[in-house]
């Protein structure tokens, strides 16, 4: 097997303590002692992938997860602390856009000065103006200073730059979400050609979708370290089921029960998870049971909702609603099972949001939650999944979609 475009081993980042004078001598010393300072702020610890010519590699996390830091130092703009980082190939690295014009140069001619310094001769660059004028399309601003340009035809003409020169291994860094609409259409467009054309994506970016879509692998990193890294949709759906419960964590408060009059003992998921959250695939069995208590022995009312983790409502249905009553225990308590025999939730974070009603089912005596995430490749959107079937537009729909 050939040796990886891009190899990232053991790599850490720290940066030494230098907020007063005792702490700048005490990271010097431990420098020339060790090799190394210890303590101070640590940006990445442990960072291990590898990418090969023709694989797309999506890098997501929370924001001061430690991406842009990894790509400074794939770039080399930062040198790691310790491990290494390995380019086998060309590089080119869409960070951030236009940073590097002379706001009193014309908008020529710093095409020309950064298409030189990708590495293009001066017979390439006339050789792709056409085309680099072309995906800018700034008109005739192409020959007034920088400075009188809007951030967006900066940006415009750094990317088609950029897209004039195919390097081994493209690196971006959130661009793909700048410009207008259509332009960031066709930037997409650009970068799926250089993609069937062989070439090796590491893209940053808060947009799943996207990551979704271009990429076939992924690394999630958290806090410094690397969460997760493997499949683009597992890595991906990870991430987000955790966002969503940070989210739903931050904004609500699980109510009160200490004077509830009907209760939930126990909340259970089945079939259980080998370890971890509980998760199932898309489509598959998902069944509810809950243990209520009563104050009498009158059954109290179950209500059962699905919540996205971010706080959407899905879907709720009460016992009641549909007939059902409770059978008491031996031991006094009410035992209910909820199944939905085929979950066709999207792959994401969910909540099992679970109620204790009074028997007349007018009022919420107590509330219980349990997580768990839907896992499966899949790129449609919304909440749900709807069998579906294509056909073209001469032929009548087949009726039976399965």
């Amino acid at each position: 097997m050939s040796r990886p475009l891009l190899r990232v081993n053991g790599v850490e980042k720290r940066y030494p303590p230098a907020a007063a004078q005792p702490g700048r001598m005490r990271a010097f010393w431990q420098l020339l002692m060790r090799g190394r300072a210890e303590g101070g702020t640590r940006v990445l610890d442990e960072i291990s992938f590898e990418v090969r010519q023709g694989e797309s590699m999506g890098i997501v996390g929370a924001n001061g997860a430690g991406k842009s830091t990894l790509l400074k130092m794939i770039t080399g703009v930062l040198a790691p602390s310790s491990g290494s980082v390995e380019v086998h190939g060309s590089i080119s690295a869409l960070l951030e856009l236009g940073a590097g014009f002379q706001p009193e140069y014309t908008g020529m001619e710093n095409l020309r000065m950064n298409a030189g310094f990708l590495g293009l001769s001066r017979d390439q660059i006339d050789a792709s103006l056409d085309d680099i004028l072309t995906f800018a399309d700034i008109g005739k601003a192409i020959d007034e200073p920088i400075k009188h340009y809007s951030s967006g035809m900066v940006v415009r003409l750094g990317f088609a730059i950029v897209a004039s020169v195919r390097p081994d291994l493209l690196i971006t860094d959130e661009v793909l979400a700048v410009g207008d609409e259509s332009f960031q259409k066709k930037c997409i467009r650009w970068v799926e050609d250089y993609l069937g054309g062989g070439g090796t994506l590491l893209m940053v970016s808060h947009n799943m979708y996207q990551v979704q879509k271009l990429c076939k692998q992924a690394v999630w990193l958290h806090e410094g370290s690397a969460r997760a890294v493997g499949d683009v949709f597992d890595v991906t759906q990870a991430y987000l089921a955790w966002h969503e419960r940070k989210d739903s964590r931050e904004q609500q408060a699980r109510p009160s029960t200490s004077q509830s009059i009907c209760r939930i003992d126990t909340l259970e998921l089945a079939p259980p998870s080998a370890s971890g959250p509980h998760s199932l695939e898309m489509g598959g069995r998902l069944s509810v049971r809950m243990r209520l208590r009563s104050p009498d022995d009158r059954a109290p009312v179950a209500l059962v909702g699905l919540v996205r983790g971010d706080g959407t409502p899905v879907y709720g249905v009460a016992s009641d609603h549909d007939g059902f009553q409770a059978q008491p225990a031996r031991d006094g308590s009410f035992e209910i099972v909820l199944e939905f025999p085929e979950l066709n939730l999207l792959p994401g974070g969910y909540v099992v949001r679970a109620h204790a009603m009074d028997p007349e089912g007018l009022r919420v005596h107590d509330t219980v939650e349990t997580e768990f995430t839907v896992r499966g490749k899949s790129r449609a959107l919304g909440l749900v999944y709807m069998p579906h079937r294509w056909h073209a537009g001469a032929r009548d729909p087949d009726p039976d979609l399965s």
